[in-house]
């Protein structure tokens, strides 16, 4: 999605949320919080990231400020993309994402200083909080890092592999997302 930005001579003016918008696009979803992240370098990986089910989370991401290299992977059980993942990337020109409940999201910083906005779906619970390993050769994501390597905290270099992945999110041809119940 790429909002509509006037221009003047004092700079720009965009409307970067309209629920309008979403609908009209078939997105229907409620965002009752706001995040964002600030990435001090280029080379910072954030992810890949999800929530579990009661708390699972739709994404509305937009980089406010900077570069990043932005990626969705499916975890929808059953689904003909299972384990397939999307990459986009979103600049500081207004580009947004929207991340359907049932997928991983994550991304890289490929400038300095780069701002980050979540609109998300659900409170963030502690507890509901999962991810998979950004690098997990299984999801081949072809990742922009610079030669000196990739900044992971330690909390997403411990996170597990697809293959070891009880998926809480399952796959309905319909196009709804269905939860997986223990």
């Amino acid at each position: 999605m790429q909002p509509l930005r006037h221009h003047d001579e004092r700079g720009w003016f965009s409307e970067t949320y309209s629920l309008a918008r979403l609908v009209a696009l078939g997105i229907h979803c409620d965002f009752p919080q706001d995040n964002q992240s600030y990435s001090r370098s280029a080379g910072t990986v954030r992810g890949l990231h999800f929530q579990r089910p009661p708390a699972a989370q739709a994404k509305l991401v937009a980089c406010l400020k900077g570069r990043i290299f932005d990626v969705v992977v499916d975890l929808r059980a059953g689904s003909p993309s299972y384990g397939h993942c999307v990459t986009v990337e979103l600049t500081d020109r207004g580009e947004q994402l929207f991340v359907p409940v049932g997928f991983a999201h994550g991304f890289v910083t490929l400038t300095d200083d780069v701002i980050v906005s979540y609109k998300v779906s659900s409170f963030y619970n502690p507890s509901a909080d999962a991810g998979l390993a950004w690098n997990d050769p299984a999801l081949g994501i072809d990742w922009p890092l610079p030669a000196d390597g990739p900044i992971v905290s330690d909390k997403d270099v411990g996170l597990p592999l697809l293959s070891t992945l009880e998926s809480p999110f399952a796959y309905d041809a319909g196009g709804a997302i269905r939860l997986n119940r223990a």
